[in-house]
């Protein structure tokens, strides 16, 4: 038969949605559409028919306003399984009313397609056809195509508001059995504004987001929270699970363009969408748009081909060595794997990726650290301790990937809220995952005095010391010569042990600053410079001061800067003077100082000069 007569099959298969559900019988497995696009009046009357059904299977992966929601008036009637647990069905599964199934969604559609999870009716809800015939599957492509494509029956709601989203995403009324049309606006979802921690920790994660990159973001409140802080990058791409409101500011504003994507370019890939009628309205045949099955935009292989492909997803909590829960809270599950596991890979895998970990330093209410000795009992394990790499919370950002365990432990002890750094600390110790002289991070990192400067046509990332850069400035030590050393030290050191240097680097960013630069050599970062002040007299706020830079990279001008850019924080400080101790055979030193831009007084006394440099009142 040709396509011509599509028109007229088409309304062969038009019925009621009483009619269309005979073909759910007892004991029947039943897929419901996902996300937005949930059916919601065949859902509705599969409710009405509750008394006639029994051991009806209810497979679905996150869903909006669904019914049933799993309540026990139902009875026998309806038993959920979810592949993502959402609130309609949250309490159900909590109380063993309900049924979870943990997978990766990149591994749902192939679940469907091999009849491991088998399919007897499948429940969506698409678009009016267009004139060959086909209609879309609108805001929800995710398993939902998967699901049609495998089920014994499909039977379909036409809602001619469902947005027609353009990409892989429509199917032909001619693999459809019954179809009911219906007429309601789609339901919408309202996120809660974010709060004062979702902002800062987003912040800190858009810090890592690099022009040209291409970003997938969960739906937790700091993914959602990210976008704003944006504004300023340019060429970004999106291939995502999902998208939100949040992508039609950032395409009308320019960020996303999709300019420089590896694959699908000049394209923003998702697999659903969900939000305001906005969002919808956008997304209606946009070619901007390509929806796509989620064992395409999941699938690990494909999201790693994209360069700088940064993945920022949430969690729930995550313990001392990088093991991340993001599905449940100790034994009671509360979301499901979803894509996190899909794009942390893939993010892993891709050229420049970055795999970010987001969430808030504590929970409910502050009483509890996110942030933990071990996972809570029953607790699973989402990300393992070879996938982390990044992990942010509103105290700062860590990279854990091929840090050993004591380096791990001190990176997110110092991202820790303060109020839990003493304890995490102990319970470190007690574990033996660090020094038992391990002193605790208590300040708090001051990320605004992040900076980057190039000398000599080399990019030089300044910011303040870290406790985790004990091995980096033990390796910077070793790399200075015994005449530096010596300037440094007024003695020619042969080690740096971890109880000196330790002090070096755990400090409270208040009453003592450290100022390191960063160069990448063979690879990886190593400091090629510090800077330090530490306050000597209280209240009058004299400050002695040090400076050091490695052989290969002095006279240059980094001594000078440093200078500089610690008078600039330490006048901000109200510290009132630095003074140092120079042997009058640095030569360089001196020239620094006399170069500085505040007054500088010295004494000479037995080959060393005692200089005072005022800072306040001055320039």
């Amino acid at each position: 038969m040709g396509s011509k007569d599509w028109r007229e099959r088409y309304r062969r298969k038009l019925t009621t949605a009483s009619e269309a559900l005979r073909l759910v019988r007892r004991g029947c497995s039943v897929f419901i559409g996902s996300g937005a696009a949930v059916p919601q009046l065949l859902v509705e009357e599969l409710c009405k028919r509750s008394a006639q059904l029994s051991n009806i299977r209810l497979i679905h992966s996150l869903t909006v306003a669904l019914t049933p929601r799993g309540d026990s008036e139902y009875g026998e009637g309806f038993r959920h399984d979810a592949f993502f647990i959402g609130s309609e069905v949250r309490d159900a599964v909590s109380q063993g009313r309900a049924d979870y199934t943990p997978v990766f969604l990149s591994e749902v559609p192939g679940l469907f397609a091999s009849r491991s999870v088998y399919l007897d009716v499948a429940l969506i809800q698409v678009t009016p056809p267009d004139e060959k015939g086909l209609c879309s599957y609108g805001v929800s492509v995710d398993v939902v195509k998967a699901a049609a494509e495998s089920a014994r029956y499909v039977i379909a709601e036409v809602n001619p508001r469902m947005p027609r989203t353009l990409g892989d995403s429509f199917i032909h009324v001619d693999q459809i059995d019954a179809l009911v049309e219906h007429d309601a606006p789609l339901p919408e979802q309202r996120f809660a504004p974010p709060d004062e921690v979702s902002l800062k920790t987003a912040r800190n994660v858009a810090s890592l987001v690099e022009d040209g990159a291409t970003l997938q973001m969960g739906i937790g409140r700091i993914a959602r929270s990210v976008p704003q802080f944006l504004g300023e990058k340019k060429d970004l791409g999106v291939h995502t699970e999902l998208v939100s409101d949040w992508i039609v500011d950032l395409i009308q504003k320019a960020v996303v363009t999709n300019a420089r994507k590896t694959l699908n370019r000049g394209k923003v890939v998702t697999s659903f969408c969900l939000g305001s009628r906005r969002l919808y309205d956008f997304v209606h045949n946009n070619p901007a748009f390509e929806f796509r099955p989620c064992d395409y935009t999941n699938d690990p292989s494909v999201i790693g081909q994209h360069e700088k492909m940064t993945a920022i997803n949430s969690a729930l909590e995550i313990d001392l060595t990088g093991q991340v829960c993001s599905d449940s809270l100790g034994q009671v599950f509360y979301s499901g794997l979803g894509g996190q596991v899909d794009f942390i890979r893939g993010a892993a895998a891709a050229k420049g990726g970055k795999p970010i970990i987001a969430l808030p330093s504590t929970a409910a209410g502050g009483v509890m650290s996110r942030i933990v000795p071990s996972l809570s009992k029953g607790a699973g394990v989402m990300i393992t301790r070879g996938d982390i790499h990044y992990v942010v919370t509103e105290y700062g950002i860590v990279y854990l990937h091929g840090k050993n365990v004591r380096e791990r432990a001190l990176a997110l002890i110092s991202i820790a809220h303060p109020k839990f750094r003493a304890q995490l600390l102990e319970e470190a110790k007690e574990n033996l995952y660090v020094y038992g002289d391990q002193l605790i991070p208590v300040g708090i990192y001051p990320c605004d005095l992040e900076t980057t400067v190039t000398f000599r046509g080399e990019r030089i990332f300044f910011r303040p010391i870290k406790a985790t850069d004990e091995s980096m400035m033990q390796d910077f030590f070793y790399s200075l010569s015994d005449r530096t050393v010596y300037q440094r030290y007024f003695s020619v050191l042969k080690a740096m042990p971890h109880q000196t240097v330790q002090t070096m680097t755990t400090i409270d960013y208040e009453q003592q600053m450290a100022i390191v630069g960063l160069a990448r050599s063979e690879g990886r970062e190593r400091i090629i410079a510090v800077g330090r002040y530490g306050l000597v007299r209280e209240p009058s706020g004299l400050a002695e001061m040090a400076f050091t830079v490695r052989d290969d990279w002095q006279n240059i001008g980094i001594g000078t800067y440093l200078l500089r850019y610690l008078a600039q924080i330490a006048k901000q400080r109200r510290v009132s003077a630095f003074t140092a101790e120079i042997l009058e055979t640095n030569g360089p030193m001196l020239s620094i100082l006399q170069k500085a831009d505040y007054p500088v007084e010295s004494v000479h006394d037995e080959g060393v000069y005692i200089a005072t440099m005022r800072l306040q009142g001055h320039g």
